[in-house]
Formats: C-alpha cells, sequence, structure tokens
C-alpha cells in the first residue's frame, strides 16, 4: 500500500488505498495513519486543484521525502562509499589509491573518535573504560560488539559485508585504519585495534595495548 501512494502522481484517499491491496477501507485508514505516525506519509484533506466535495473533504495521503533502509544484520555500505568517495577528493598525485582510502578512513575514525570524546567528556581512559566507550558507539553503527573479557571486545558482525567478502585486503583494511583512527580520536592510547579475522565476524578486534 506505501508503495501504491509513492507510485501515484496524487494524494490517495483511503478508499484508493483500500483498493489496491484489497483490504477494507477501515483497515486502510489504520495503517495509512501509522505510516503517518513514523513519518513516512502525511495527511490532508482534499487533492490541491480538485473542486471542493459537497461536504467533508476526504482525507488523503502523500509520501514524504524519508529515506529509510532496513538490513538485518546492520550493514554500513553508506560509511564505507563516504569513505572512498573522500578517498577520491583527498588522494595526492601519484598516490596510490588505496592508501589513499586508507588515509580518509583513519580520518572518519578520529572525527568520530572526537565527537565521542567531545560528548561523554570520559577522562583518562584506560583499556577496559575505552572498550566500554568503543563499545556504545560501535553497536550503533551495526558492529555489534561483544565483550569477551576485561580488555578484549570482539565484533561480531562485519557492517560491511558483504563488499568485504568481495575485496576482503581492502575492505578490512578500510576497517582496520577506521577503528584505529576512532581509538586515536577518543584519546585511548590503552586499546588498539588489531586485525583478527574470524568466520562470520568482523575483522577487527579491539584489546587492551
Amino acid at each position: 500500500m506505501y508503495d501504491f501512494v509513492r507510485q501515484s502522481e496524487r494524494p490517495v484517499t483511503r478508499d484508493e488505498a483500500a483498493e489496491s491491496v484489497g483490504i477494507s477501507r477501515k483497515l486502510a485508514a489504520f495503517h495509512l495513519d501509522k505510516l503517518v505516525a513514523v513519518g513516512l506519509l502525511t495527511a490532508g484533506y482534499g487533492r490541491p486543484g480538485e473542486p471542493r466535495p459537497v461536504g467533508r473533504a476526504p482525507k488523503v495521503y502523500r509520501p514524504t521525502g524519508l529515506d529509510v533502509r532496513v538490513s538485518i544484520p546492520p550493514r554500513e555500505h553508506e560509511l564505507l562509499a563516504d569513505i572512498l568517495l573522500e578517498g577520491v577528493r583527498v588522494q595526492q598525485p601519484d598516490e596510490p589509491a588505496r592508501e589513499a582510502a586508507l588515509r580518509a578512513a583513519t580520518a572518519r575514525g578520529r572525527e568520530l573518535g572526537a565527537a565521542e570524546r567531545d560528548r561523554a567528556r570520559p577522562g583518562r581512559l584506560g583499556a577496559e573504560r575505552a572498550l566500554t566507550c568503543a563499545a556504545r558507539v560501535l553497536d550503533q553503527l551495526g558492529f555489534e560488539p561483544e565483550r569477551a573479557g576485561p580488555a578484549l571486545l570482539r565484533l561480531r558482525n562485519c557492517p560491511f559485508h558483504p563488499l568485504a567478502a568481495r575485496d576482503p585486503r581492502l575492505v578490512c583494511a578500510i576497517n582496520h585504519a577506521f577503528l584505529a583512527g576512532f581509538l586515536e580520536g577518543l584519546d585511548a592510547p590503552a586499546a588498539e585495534a588489531v586485525l583478527a579475522p574470524r568466520p562470520g565476524a568482523c575483522c577487527v578486534e579491539l584489546r587492551g595495548a
């Protein structure tokens, strides 16, 4: 029904939405209003430019510009694309593209780590507290961190899969540079990002230095 509203060239009534998927008008209204509540649709009364009908104008729906993506397990292909795009922007003459991408990944990681430090103001970070801070941020990025010990943080999910499987040397190196940069920006010298590939998991883990 949401696809029907998006593909329509004009606002859609409840009756039209119901007919598009073969359900009752009442049930269609319920789902349409739920889509409004989460920001995928907007609602109004009557269609712009059409004569006002006798009585109350019908409620109509149109799509918003909200971009929604769902991925299970979480993926961050946009982050990887941004890093590669930045690598192209900052690449120096005669510099290999791989090195430019790694520089961009480190810089993006530092930026994220510094932002978290400014937000949390954690003070001096030992290994355990650094990994706790890192886990909070990396969970939001889909790494699915798992505390395997006081000074060991394993990342159960690779948010760059399946692209990492297509070129692990490049993508895993970018991931490693990104996470190392994050710890630098966090000002956590007591922790380090280490390449430690495991089947079905992220190729990097964070350890106490």
